[in-house]
């Protein structure tokens, strides 16, 4: 049984109305929720050994305050999940070596991701809109990520940061 994480990234600032998106930071409101995320899964145990993150500003921002509850994984940056959709998400798992995964992603694709992946969505009114710094807990029934399918994955968790 393999486990995966997928988390969307926290609240990021439109302070800068010059900047690209791709640079954007995280917002004060950012800040806070991914700290509280790490702590979310530091408490269901959650100890990543690989870690798939799109290269944008604001993921890395993200997970850099998600980490230290988990271990302080380094990521591997991701250029293809920058806006990726479901399938390049999948193509890109499907090489992940962990037993534990986190991609840490964005929205739409990371959502739509997320709802491909289960068996049945959980029952949270916040699922299918997969707001900033959502996550998601799941197993999967395979021996190797590149077994992965859509549709075989159970949800074990989910919460956003209102939930903590």
């Amino acid at each position: 049984m393999l486990r995966l994480v997928l988390i969307r990234h926290a609240k990021s600032g439109w302070d800068d109305p010059l900047m690209s998106d791709h640079q954007r930071p995280l917002a004060p409101r950012g800040q806070d929720a991914a700290p509280k995320v790490g702590q979310w899964l530091a408490q269901r145990g959650i100890v990543p050994d690989e870690v798939l993150c799109s290269d944008a500003r604001r993921t890395q921002e993200t997970w850099a305050l998600v980490a230290p509850a988990l271990g302080d994984v380094k990521p591997t940056l991701v250029p293809a999940l920058y806006h990726a959709g479901p399938d390049i998400i999948l193509n890109r798992l499907r090489k992940a070596t962990g037993r534990t995964v986190v991609i840490v992603g964005h929205n739409p694709g990371i959502g739509e991701f997320a709802g491909l992946i289960l068996q049945q969505a959980p029952r949270h009114p916040d699922f299918e809109r997969f707001p900033t710094a959502a996550t998601l807990i799941a197993d999967c029934p395979f021996e190797r990520w590149s077994e992965m399918e859509f549709g075989k994955a159970s949800s074990v968790n989910f919460t956003v940061p209102r939930d903590l």
